[in-house]
């Protein structure tokens, strides 16, 4: 497992963009990814991205507003939020998958051997 640590939650206003980080004590990893979570919902896939490759793969409620990108150099992985809407709102939470089977399934929860503690998103309208 590796250790993730996320930051840049907070309040922000319908409309505005908010960058969201998760800084990892592990450099080879099988890919990385970030999830939310909604009151009442369960916890849903944004994207990840297989390391190995650079191929990200983006949930479709969130694709063309939201990107993906790391930092090999800083262990950093970066969640763009643009456009941003109350139906955002949710906890946000970066994970990593550290066993590369070369299968990847990356919208699952089962994919993932390590999650960070996360970050609450609020956005109001």
């Amino acid at each position: 497992q590796v250790h993730l640590v996320e930051s840049g939650g907070g309040l922000a206003q319908a409309g505005d963009s908010l960058t969201l980080s998760c800084v990892g004590t592990e450099r080879s990893l099988a890919a990385a990814g970030w999830f939310r979570q909604a009151p009442g919902k369960e916890r849903e896939c944004l994207g990840a991205v297989i390391w190995r490759t650079g191929q990200i793969y983006y949930a479709d409620s969130v694709k063309g507003r939201f990107a993906i990108f790391r930092d090999n150099a800083e262990n950093t992985l970066l969640l763009q939020m643009n456009t941003l809407k109350s139906g955002d709102t949710a906890v946000y939470y970066c994970t990593a998958a550290t066993h590369d089977s070369g299968v990847y399934s990356l919208n699952s929860v089962n994919q993932y051997d390590s999650w960070g503690q996360g970050t609450h998103v609020t956005v109001s309208s």
